[in-house]
C-alpha cells in the first residue's frame, strides 16, 4: 500500500476509535518529526505558521497553493504520522476548491481543511472575520468531496467553521453551519473554531453527523483532555504550539547571547540537559544516519569517507555522523 494512502486510512482509524486525539500543530518537517518521536499519533500544519515561517507575512491569505502546495510534500514524505493540512479558503470558489484538493491529494497528506471565511481571509484567531454564506460554503465542500472521491476516497475532507467571533456571527448561526456543513457538504470532519464553553461544543458535538474536531477559544489554559473527551469531540487541535514554542526560545536565546555572549549559549545547553526529556536527537530527526548506510551499500571503497580518522565540531544537538559526543 503507497504510504500516503496507509496514512490517510490511519487517520479514518483516529476519528472512528474512542476517545479523544490530540493533535499538536506547526509548519515544518522537523516538528512533524519531533511531534512524532514524542508520540503523537498526528499532527497538523498551520497556514498562519507557514505564512510567517516561510514567506515571513501576517495569516491574510497570501500564502498561495503553490506554496503551500509544495511544503505540504516536503512535510508528508518526511513523517510517518497522518499530516493534516490548513488550506484557508481554497482559493477561490468552488471550480478552484475542486483544483486545489487534486493538487493537496497529490502532496501526500492525510487531511484538508477549508474554512468558511470570506476572502482575503483573516486569521482564525484574530477579529476582523468576515464568513461567506453558509450555501456557498456547502457548495465549496461538495466540489472538494467529488474531487477527493475520483482520486483517493481515503483523503479526508475538514470543513472549519469560523464563525463565532466573525462579523454578524451567533453560537446558534454556527451550529447550524456545523451540521450543514457535516450533511449537506458531506464533510468527513467538521472544525469549529474559537468554541468558548464546554456546553458549546458539546451540543455541535451532539448534533453534528460527523466527527468533530475544535480549538479553544475561551480563557486560557483552556479545558483537560479529560474534560473535552466527555463533550464528545474526537479532536482536539492545538495549531501552532510546536512553532511558537521554537520561536519564543530562539528569542530568548538570541537576546541573552547579543547581552552575555557564550554564557549564554553554556546556560542554555545546561537547561536543555537537566530536561527530562533530554535533547532532541538531531541526526534521527534528519535521517543521517541512513546517508552512511547507503554509502557503505552503493559506493565503492575508494569513494567512502574516512569517519573513524576525520571529525567535525561538538554541539549541543550531537556530531552529525550519529556517534556520541
Amino acid at each position: 500500500m503507497p504510504p500516503a494512502r496507509r496514512k490517510r486510512l490511519r487517520f479514518r482509524e483516529l476519528l472512528a476509535r474512542p476517545g479523544l486525539t490530540v493533535m499538536p500543530g506547526g509548519f515544518s518537517p522537523m516538528y512533524a518529526k519531533t511531534a512524532q518521536m514524542a508520540g503523537f499519533d498526528t499532527f497538523f500544519v498551520a497556514g498562519s505558521q507557514m505564512s510567517a515561517f516561510l514567506l515571513g507575512v501576517p495569516d491574510t491569505g497570501v500564502i498561495g497553493l503553490r506554496d503551500m502546495a509544495d511544503h505540504a510534500r516536503h512535510v508528508a514524505s518526511r513523517a510517518d504520522i497522518p499530516i493534516m493540512l490548513d488550506c484557508d479558503t481554497g482559493f477561490g470558489n468552488a471550480v478552484n476548491v475542486h483544483f486545489t484538493v487534486q493538487e493537496i491529494i497529490n502532496s501526500g497528506v492525510a487531511a484538508m481543511s477549508l474554512e468558511d471565511q470570506e476572502a482575503p481571509k483573516k486569521s482564525g484567531t484574530s477579529a476582523g472575520r468576515r464568513c461567506i454564506p453558509a450555501a456557498e460554503m456547502i457548495g465549496k465542500l461538495r466540489a472538494a468531496a467529488d474531487a477527493r472521491d475520483a482520486i483517493d476516497p481515503a483523503f479526508s475532507i475538514v470543513a472549519r467553521c469560523d464563525l463565532l467571533g466573525a462579523e454578524g456571527s451567533s453560537f446558534e448561526a454556527a451550529l447550524e453551519r456545523c451540521v450543514a456543513y457535516a450533511k449537506d457538504g458531506r464533510a468527513d470532519v467538521v472544525w469549529i473554531n474559537s468554541v468558548e464553553t464546554l456546553d458549546q461544543l458539546r451540543r455541535i458535538c451532539e448534533a453534528t453527523p460527523a466527527p468533530v474536531l475544535m480549538i479553544w477559544g475561551g480563557a486560557p489554559p483552556g479545558p483537560s483532555f479529560e474534560e473535552i473527551e466527555k463533550t464528545g469531540c474526537k479532536v482536539a487541535l492545538y495549531p501552532v504550539m510546536a512553532a511558537t514554542a521554537g520561536l519564543q526560545a530562539a528569542w530568548h536565546l538570541l537576546s541573552d547571547f547579543r547581552v552575555r555572549g557564550v554564557y549564554a549559549i553554556s546556560d542554555w545547553r545546561k537547561q536543555v540537559e537537566s530536561s527530562p526529556y533530554g535533547a532532541i536527537n538531531f541526526s534521527e530527526l534528519t535521517g543521517y544516519a541512513g546517508v552512511r548506510a547507503m554509502e557503505a551499500k552503493y559506493m565503492p571503497a575508494e569513494a567512502q569517507r574516512d569517519y573513524d580518522n576525520t571529525w567535525g565540531h561538538k554541539t549541543h544537538l550531537g556530531r552529525e555522523d550519529g556517534r556520541e559526543k
